[in-house]
């Protein structure tokens, strides 16, 4: 459920395999086969508007090719004009074996796309005087609790802006081949055995969690369940008929297909409805949209205020402290509220991206242009984001909004710069995050070279060498010339920050990607020391898990030579001891580099230890 940009992903897995040659057969099958009728189906008068030809047929290639460079055997669009549907259509095949087409019908998870309609739901909640934004979470969850003492500051603003200290991602039976229950109930039990990875309201980072909590929280006020809330007061006054999320088995034939190394899945369940679970069409999500471009109105009904819709919105982030990316805007539910390829082009637009194990999808909705869009396809690797904004920016053409592309900004090296060997000198060392930290070096004091951490070769392999100071305050390598990095310093941290040209190349991607380690205060105990290089079996994963069935097994704890006195889990995360049975999470990152922490706990069950991450319980092998 990462929020897709085109910024430098270093941890994300390329689930993509070569396409089988036949798929050029059958995505050939897409096109007015596939198309649905162009009717007001979002509730508005008829009018013809314009036909976006020209927007259309830049569509449909950008898409089937994403669709052969992806393991996607399915893809879906639909776009929205003023009150009329002017496009939707499908792509593709459900699957391989039985080769049935897709169709504007056919359903995809959209993963955080969900988001969305989290933050809707609470929205519902707040018009009607049953929640405050600003209220702590506890006034609602009263037998909520974590080891932080300030968790009591959670509001409900925070969890629905990313901003609330929560480690990231509950990961235990999260999805899985059949329903399970009990998700959200598992992560509030779960998290009252940890601490918060940073104070509450300090910075915002890609979290899971928080928008779980929302299902605990409209459970708490109106005694129904998330899902029933949900269908009652947005999918049935919206007459989303093909919308829902995952509580039981679809119909064969409905839904597209995900694949694993060629071999064709059952359907994916999400257990953490409001974060990931829903399951939609994108014909369905623009009557959602038509909601939203009407101010909270839909076919002459009131769904939700127009304030409301307003504040989800409103850019969220300027009361956080550590702000590294000025050019991120996330609202309530929204990854950006000022999308900035959109805004590149002076058009306000509201974003919102989404994956899953086996799908990835992009939402849009432009509140003054009048224009909505989802995109999705039926991989992890499918990466509808960029397609989605050429698409947009094309219909603003053919709707006379945009007199032309925006220019594309200039790769051109400036003049080289000179820093200090002292100021090059500070900068060395290891980066921390998420996943695969960053080193360093330097061969002479004067140019830089990155490292990141190599898990199969358990080692450090180059991933941009030759990094000098240009004017432009960057360092560029002239091997590869399009990513560019500099370093800051804030609230006492020094982060390296990453700078490239998006995939349209008319505006840069800026991302904090890692923040230095300081040396640690003292060596590790020797209880952690004993468990150092040892195997972690997971062993509480349901049978129909689906990250079994990816080979997500095993994990290692050790420490890395270079960094002494942390804990090195799972070749991606650094953690320092808090106690002989507990480690605690060390870096504080802001967006996605900082997402998904884990705090470890050793518990000793029969004289045999076991380490408890996320949810997930592991077995040691050794």
């Amino acid at each position: 459920m990462l929020p897709q940009t085109s910024a430098p992903n270093f941890s994300a897995r390329d689930s993509a395999t070569p396409p089988p040659s036949s798929r050029r057969d059958w995505l050939a099958w897409a096109g007015t086969a596939a198309l649905a009728p162009l009717l007001p189906a979002c509730g508005g008068t008829g009018n013809p508007g314009p036909a976006m030809s020209a927007t259309m047929a830049w569509g449909r290639n950008e898409i089937r090719q994403a669709m052969l460079r992806s393991d996607a055997r399915a893809a879906s669009v639909a776009l929205l004009h003023g009150d009329r549907l002017v496009w939707q259509e499908a792509f593709g095949v459900l699957d391989d074996t039985s080769a049935i087409p897709a169709t504007p019908d056919t359903r995809f998870n959209v993963g955080s796309v969900s988001k969305v309609l989290a933050a809707l739901a609470v929205m519902v909640l707040v018009d009607r005087q049953l929640v405050q934004l600003d209220a702590p979470v506890v006034r609602y969850l009263p037998r909520f609790t974590m080891l932080s003492e300030d968790y009591r500051d959670i509001t409900v603003r925070h969890l629905l802006s990313h901003a609330s200290g929560l480690p990231g991602t509950h990961a235990h039976n999260m999805f899985s081949f059949a329903p399970l229950s009990g998700y959200a109930a598992g992560l509030e039990a779960a998290l009252a055995g940890v601490h918060l990875k940073h104070a509450p309201g300090a910075l915002a980072t890609y979290c899971n969690d928080g928008f779980t909590l929302v299902e605990r929280i409209v459970l708490a006020v109106t005694g129904q369940g998330y899902p029933a809330f949900v269908q009652s007061v947005l999918f049935n006054p919206l007459a989303m008929a093909r919308s829902g999320y995952t509580l039981l088995p679809l119909p064969e034939g409905s839904f597209a297909h995900g694949y694993i190394h060629k071999v064709r899945q059952g359907q994916e369940f999400v257990m953490g409805y409001a974060t990931g679970g829903l399951c939609t069409t994108p014909g369905d999500m623009m009557k959602l949209a038509a909601m939203l471009l009407q101010g909270g109105e839909y076919d002459g009904r009131r769904i939700v205020s127009k304030a409301a819709v307003l504040e989800m919105g409103r850019d969220q982030g300027q009361g956080t402290h550590l702000h590294l990316t000025p050019d991120w805007h996330a609202g309530l539910g929204w990854d950006s509220t000022r999308h900035q390829g959109l805004g590149a082009a002076g058009v306000l637009a509201w974003q919102k991206s989404g994956s899953t194990m086996f799908y990835a999808s992009d939402f849009h909705v432009l509140p003054q242009a009048g224009l909505a869009l989802l995109l999705t396809g039926s991989a992890s690797s499918f990466k509808p984001g960029p397609i989605a904004e050429g698409i947009l920016l094309r219909a603003l053409q053919e709707t006379g909004q945009l007199p032309a592309l925006p220019p594309k900004v200039s790769t051109a090296a400036p003049a080289l710069a000179t820093s200090s060997s002292s100021a090059v000198d500070a900068v060395l060392g290891i980066y921390g995050r998420s996943s695969k930290p960053l080193k360093v070096l330097s061969p002479d004091s004067q140019q830089i070279d990155l490292w990141i951490w190599s898990a199969p070769a358990k080692d450090w392999a180059p991933l941009c060498t030759g990094l000098r100071p240009r004017s432009d305050g960057w360092w560029w390598s002239d091997a590869q010339p399009r990513t560019h990095y500099r370093w800051e310093k804030a609230d006492g941290r020094r982060y390296l920050l990453s700078r490239e040209p998006a995939t349209a190349g008319h505006y840069w991607v800026t991302m904090p990607v890692g923040q230095q380690m300081p040396r640690a205060a003292a060596a590790l105990p020797a209880q952690w020391i004993s468990r150092l290089d040892s195997t972690w079996l997971l062993a509480n994963e349901a049978s129909e898990s689906i990250p079994l069935a990816l080979g997500v097994g095993a994990a290692a704890l050790r420490e890395l030579p270079e960094l002494p006195g942390y804990l090195f889990w799972d070749d991606s995360q650094f953690l320092l001891p808090l106690s002989p049975d507990r480690a605690g999470m060390a870096v504080q990152v802001p967006l996605n580099d900082g997402r998904d922490l884990v705090e470890l706990v050793v518990e000793t069950r029969d004289k045999e230890e076991w380490m408890h991450a996320a949810g997930w319980a592991y077995r040691r092998q050794g």
